[in-house]
């Protein structure tokens, strides 16, 4: 299932997958991949500076990750063009949600804005059936 947001006509859509391979419930570690695609259908090119994640662990609470730019990179995303990339992320229960912010910057102005990552539900395949 895909989820998207359009915040300032930057469109990011994720698409979240459980990672039976990697995961462990015996352990308490249920692993998720999720794709994401940064859109840029705006009118001027932006720099991915920053990101900020706001990860929910059922059962364990809230956990809040800051970080420059994506994967290690910080890409610039010209006018009619997307950057895709995928991470990862370990849940301890199972079940949970993610959503975010990313700082972006206007190429052509300097200034800098926030852009939404929407929320997306994590659930192991182990729980749902």
């Amino acid at each position: 299932m895909m989820f998207s947001k359009t915040t300032s006509n930057i469109k990011v859509s994720v698409i979240p997958e459980y990672d039976i391979k990697n995961s462990y419930p015996s352990e308490n570690r249920y692993v998720f991949k999720y794709n994401i695609a940064i859109e840029n259908t705006g009118n001027f090119p932006i720099k991915v500076l920053k990101r900020k994640w706001l990860i929910f662990d059922v059962g364990f609470g809230y956990t809040e990750i800051i970080g420059d730019g994506v994967i290690g990179l910080t890409p610039e995303i010209p006018v009619g063009n997307n950057f895709t990339y995928f991470s990862n992320v370990m849940l301890r229960s199972g079940v949970g949600n993610m959503s975010g912010k990313y700082l972006v910057r206007n190429m052509e102005t300097q200034e800098n804005f926030e852009i939404d990552i929407p929320k997306f539900n994590l659930l192991s395949e182990v729980l749902s059936n």
